[in-house]
């Protein structure tokens, strides 16, 4: 945890979290073969159309925090990505939530993901759709 993403108090501002969260989805992506900067040159966008975040305990100044990153097609222009931030070394949860992303072209209008996407991101997919990602401190 970086000194400047708290408060006073030592305590991790609310707002990062979604940061956090963003990168446990670019990584979720790039692990899965597909980068923002891929997904940008083949003409997609992922805004974001919701989100959530359920704080249960403050992240402190210091704290070593694991970004666990779930996802799944919610339709075939709809990802919902699910969050889980936990302090690893006394296994606390510290956060959970999730953000929801339509799927784009360049001119904004709605367009399905390639198959090879899809498929990562179906209830029965075999490829691991959950990855943990340590934030160093």
């Amino acid at each position: 945890m970086r000194y400047a993403e708290t408060d006073q108090m030592g305590v991790v501002y609310y707002a990062n979290y979604f940061v956090w969260f963003e990168v446990g989805r670019t990584d979720l992506l790039r692990s899965e073969g597909w980068s923002y900067k891929d997904m940008e040159r083949e003409g997609f966008s992922l805004p974001v159309v919701e989100a959530f975040c359920d704080y249960r305990q403050s992240a402190k100044y210091d704290d070593d925090i694991e970004i666990r990153t779930t996802g799944v097609l919610l339709s075939p222009v709809r990802l919902r990505f699910t969050y889980e931030l936990a302090r690893p070394a006394e296994q606390t949860l510290l956060a959970g939530g999730y953000t929801v992303h339509a799927v784009l072209d360049a001119t904004g209008r709605p367009r399905r993901l390639p198959e090879r996407i899809t498929n990562l991101f179906q209830p029965e997919a075999k490829s691991p759709r959950s990855r943990p990602v340590r934030r160093q401190k």
